[in-house]
């Protein structure tokens, strides 16, 4: 079987933070547990490098915009390798492949008849001598009458053009723009309103609720054709005559990106990609849930207009994260920076919390003090403990070797239960749950390791003693191993003492008579005074 997961493109404009990895995350998790259990798996995502606020930035800082978009880019990327994110390939929407893939797309859909010219009316700021892009422009939603940007409302998550605002602004100066008549491309989303809803149906138990809810919402409303041109000074030129002066409208440039370098990815590795983008290929998206109808309704009406016939199947969608109990704004530095936690804390530590605490169904709240607790009470306190005192034990008492026990038919009956129930609730999405079910396994063994009292039959019932630790170790190495998706740092150091190297999705056995291998603390304790060191941070400006 194949499988395709395609994770959001950051956008290059500013560092990654925590609502981004939380919503990205559940990717690599997918991924690393598909590979292990043997399927073919290609999993891609990229920064998004185009539109007006990076060569805004750019002007600001009296740079070029590529010199900001390898910025950040490089900044994600080493992010993403340090929290482990295993792409095949992570690329960028300012590649050259990508650029004329696109434009042969854009070609493909105009000789469709799915592209066709109109005058419109679009926003000028005469301050700035520049027609706005839709995010720079502030005003009233009209839906719910919240502060939105001209292209979407984070508040009620609708998909707006900037002329629907009331009370318009110019978000560069302030200044109220003007309407100028424009002509511009237009896509006829409008014509794949029938397949998309068909493609919810099929799909909407692989879906999470808000990926159904909002998707509905906008066909009950009714599918509008979205224009795919625009007057920006930098992107990807527009390859229909007449229109040469405009770039693609960036929502088209990097939606189309999980296409365009599943083919980069194919040519470089000589492998091919197209068995990842048919019918029996299963695909993932993995995304905030403000990016929904881009992955639920653009993109797959953009791949069937460009006779591409795969539609999403799995929509793993996430809510926000907020920040000791208030929204995350970078603007005000109220927000904890990837960067800049990747060189303090444990990575495993890290991705523990953001999966734990990940915005699966609702809104989730980031907070130090619940960091620290659940990194000293549950990595250090439950799974650091028994492994530790398990292999201390073996160390002392049995010249570090695994010794030869009987295996308890219970814990072998609970592993190979827990493969296919946490195998059942990765593939759903549900990450959540899936460590909460081994935590709670690793909770029982130490429960059993305490009530055998290895400690005392060591002296008065050596068989007992060596049982008790045999299946201790046994379970130690297939907790090791059903967390490698989640943890892969610590898993990999787990089954290395253990000298049990296995990543293949299925129970793990020990070899009697191998010694364990020096080993140190898993999870390192964390003092509480991070807590006012960090709360301190935030808010504050650089």
């Amino acid at each position: 079987m194949s499988i395709f997961i395609g994770g959001a493109w950051p956008y290059a404009n500013g560092s990654l933070h925590i609502g981004h990895i939380a919503a990205l995350l559940p990717g690599d998790v997918i991924a690393r547990y598909f590979r292990a259990k043997g399927e073919k798996v290609l999993y891609v995502s990229g920064s998004d490098c185009h539109g007006t606020p990076i060569s805004i930035r750019a002007k600001k800082e009296n740079i070029s915009p590529k010199e900001i978009t390898d910025r950040y880019h490089n900044e994600f990327k080493y992010c993403f390798d340090r929290l482990g994110f295993s792409y095949d390939i992570y690329s960028r929407t300012d590649d050259e492949y990508h650029k004329k893939e696109v434009q042969t797309i854009i070609s493909i859909l105009y000789d469709n008849d799915l592209i066709y010219e109109k005058e419109v009316e679009q926003l000028f700021c005469e301050k700035c001598s520049q027609f706005l892009a839709d995010r720079f422009v502030e005003g009233i939603c009209p839906v719910c009458k919240s502060i939105a940007r001209g292209d979407q409302c984070d508040a009620c998550s609708t998909i707006l053009e900037s002329l629907e605002l009331e009370d318009r602004k110019c978000k560069l100066c302030g200044n109220e723009p003007i309407i100028k008549n424009v002509k511009q491309l237009f896509f006829r989303l409008s014509n794949f309103e029938s397949e998309i809803r068909d493609n919810l149906n099929k799909n909407r138990k692989d879906w999470r609720i808000n990926a159904v809810n909002n998707t509905e919402r906008y066909l009950n409303e009714g599918l509008q054709d979205r224009a795919i041109s625009r007057e920006l000074p930098w992107g990807i030129d527009i390859p229909i005559k007449d229109h040469e002066d405009k770039k693609v409208y960036v929502w088209v440039d990097a939606i189309l990106g999980y296409l365009t370098i599943s083919k980069k990815w194919g040519l470089e590795n000589h492998r091919n990609w197209e068995e990842f983008w048919d019918s029996k290929t299963i695909s993932y998206y993995v995304h905030g849930k403000d990016n929904i109808p881009f992955h639920t309704i653009i993109l797959p009406s953009l791949l069937s207009g460009a006779e591409i016939d795969k539609f999403p199947n799995n929509i793993i969608s996430s809510e926000y994260v907020n920040l000791e109990g208030k929204k995350i704004s970078t603007s005000n530095n109220w927000a904890v920076w990837i960067s800049d936690i990747i060189e303090k804390y444990n990575i495993d530590s890290l991705r523990y919390f953001f999966i734990v605490n990940g915005p699966e169904k609702r809104d989730t709240d980031f907070s130090w003090r619940e960091f620290v607790n659940k990194n000293n009470g549950e990595l250090l306190g439950i799974y650091g403990n028994l492994v530790n005192r398990t292999l201390v034990f073996v160390e002392k008492y049995f010249n570090s070797e695994i010794p030869k026990g009987e295996l308890d038919s219970k814990i072998r009956s609970d592993i190979d239960i827990l493969y296919k129930e946490i195998g059942v609730l990765i593939e759903s999405g549900s990450l959540k749950t899936s460590v909460e079910k081994i935590f709670d396994f690793i909770r029982s063994i130490n429960k059993y390791f305490d009530e055998t009292a290895p400690w005392i039959t060591i002296n008065t019932d050596k068989t007992q003693c060596i049982n008790t630790i045999y299946n201790c170790l046994v379970a130690i190495a297939n907790i090791a191993n059903l967390l490698h998706p989640f943890l892969p740092f610590s898993s990999i150091k787990v089954k290395h003492w253990l000298n049990c190297d296995s990543d293949i999705w299925e129970y793990v056995n020990i070899e009697v008579g191998n010694k364990v291998e020096q080993f140190d603390i898993l999870f390192e304790r964390l003092d509480k005074k991070i807590i006012e060191e960090e709360l301190n941070k935030l808010g504050q400006s650089d």
